[in-house]
């Protein structure tokens, strides 16, 4: 025996003992089918498939997420955070002040000046049950929703760039590496439908065409947890899955017998190594052959009826696009999907801010509405947790040039606004305020806050914050569900969240 070989079997223990029992003793369906089975033996095939045994730590409020993640950092200031104030700051230098020597992207920190740049958009104010939420013009369908929004105005990271800034919303890491937030609840909490992935992603098509910042597969990701958690990219041109089907010549029993003679040299691979992720290996195949009969049937969206393509818009029936998506979400919340993630890119405007947000606004707008009205219509909003927003936000100051039709807006991290609904949040409300010039979060009295990771800022909501709010909210306790890796235990929000009750029902 080698050293390596030592070492391996001596991990496994008596798990692996045990996994070899459950391994050999496979019937027809070949030796990990067997294994699958007993692991949900007491659900039919199409149930769900547990997770770690000790959770969910306490009863969930959401069994599924809908992250709707607008890539590139939406400008709060043209959308939510209504300023009417700075229309008489116009091309007023930023208060050095206000900005208090906070760092700049290099992208801005030569200009001679920061003009201040108010929003050319007109805001409404929509009956939301508490004061009002103002919501730009741009975003008429989500207006109407407002009583059922919990609108956050005072989220706040450390991340001034794009890949870092996503990296870290993602992962709770700025540096790449770590498991995805899908990947931790696959890992923690299991499927809700074993013919289906846990952690699924969709990719919007983008109608201005340039949707700058590339996506990672990374960011969906499994880092050092098991590969069978990883999230699954849906595509929307061809094959939803790549080879989902079998090659010309195969039928299903030649399929079932070729995975069964692969599951038991996989057996024996594993009994030789103990590697744990030739586990993975064989779930993976096990799941592959399921979803070539669930996967189909749930991407044909013919059998919606056309009420529903009313509501989500025509371009829902156009495969890709945000409004697709977010239908094929809603059925996969259905389903028992536990984590779906939109990503929709472009949003990004450092200039012609006036001619780019429209158009993203139009993409998104109608859709998203139409998910969380959707939702609440099938009695599954309640059970949902929906939210909508991006990395970062953008700079009260113009980059580059300033004009009373157009502008650009560079990255800002201090502040940025993002919204939830469903899924056990309080509706109808707005937490957390800026100050006159959206560049600050503020107290109710209007003083500075100045947040920071080592202790909890009532007011504000640091991405940690949210990630473990979210995780409450699925019935898990952000600092308990934890995976040890070079000899320390990790998790989704590191050393640091805070769940912020305040905006718990």
């Amino acid at each position: 025996m080698t050293r390596r070989e030592l070492f391996g079997r001596s991990a496994m223990g008596v798990g692996s003992a045990a996994l070899h029992t459950l391994l050999r003793s496979g019937g027809l369906m070949g030796g990990f089918l067997a294994a699958s089975e007993a692991m949900a033996q007491k659900a039919p095939m199409g149930k769900a498939m547990a997770g770690l045994p000790s959770l969910p730590h306490f009863a969930p409020k959401a069994k599924t997420v809908i992250m709707l993640f607008m890539n590139g950092g939406p400008s709060q200031l043209d959308l939510f955070d209504y300023k009417p104030t700075l229309e008489a700051e116009y091309d007023k230098d930023l208060p050095e002040t206000i900005r208090n020597g906070q760092r700049l992207t290099t992208m801005s920190s030569g200009q001679a000046r920061f003009p201040l740049a108010p929003s050319k958009f007109k805001f409404k104010k929509y009956d939301n049950n508490q004061d009002g939420l103002w919501v730009s013009e741009l975003l008429p369908h989500t207006g109407s929703i407002a009583k059922e929004l919990c609108v956050v105005k005072s989220m706040w990271t450390e991340a001034i760039n794009h890949d870092p800034a996503v990296t870290y919303i993602q992962t709770g890491s700025q540096l790449p590496g770590r498991p995805s937030f899908g990947a931790w609840v696959s890992y923690g909490l299991g499927s809700l439908n074993r013919d289906l992935p846990t952690y699924v992603v969709l990719h919007s098509k983008v109608t201005r065409g340039d949707a700058d910042q590339a996506l990672y597969t990374r960011l969906w990701g499994t880092g050092f947890l098991p590969g069978q958690h990883q999230g699954v990219s849906m595509r929307s041109a061809g094959d939803p899955v790549l080879y989902l089907k079998d090659p010309n010549g195969m039928d299903r029993t030649t399929r079932r017998n070729m995975l069964d003679d692969i599951s038991k040299l996989n057996t024996m691979q594993h009994d030789d190594f103990g590697d744990p992720e030739i586990v993975a290996r064989i779930e993976q195949y096990e799941m592959a052959y399921r979803m070539q009969t669930s996967v189909p049937e749930l991407m044909d969206i013919k059998s919606e009826p056309q009420e529903v393509f009313d509501l989500y818009g025509e371009e829902a029936k156009t495969p890709g696009t945000f409004a697709a998506n977010c239908l094929l979400a809603r059925r996969m919340a259905q389903r028992g999907v536990r984590f779906i993630q939109i990503f929709h890119r472009g949003w990004d405007q450092h200039g012609d801010l006036a001619n780019q947000l429209p158009i993203q606004c139009k993409d998104v707008d109608q859709a998203s509405a139409a998910l969380v009205k959707d939702l609440k219509r099938l009695g599954m909003l309640d059970e949902t947790l929906v939210i909508w927003g991006g990395e970062f936000g953008r700079t009260v100051y113009s980059q580059g040039q300033l004009s009373r039709t157009n502008y650009g807006r560079d990255h800002h991290p201090r502040s940025f606004t993002r919204w939830m609904a469903g899924g056990g949040v309080q509706p109808g409300i707005v937490f957390g305020r800026t100050d006159d010039y959206g560049y600050n979060i503020v107290d109710n009295d209007g003083k500075p806050l100045n947040p920071n990771l080592d202790t909890y800022t009532p007011g504000t909501m640091h991405i940690h914050d949210m990630n473990a709010t979210i995780m409450h909210q699925m019935g898990i306790d952000h600092t308990k569900l934890t995976y040890r890796y070079q000899g320390r235990d990790f998790r989704l929000t590191d050393v640091h969240g805070h769940v912020v009750k305040e905006v718990l029902k």
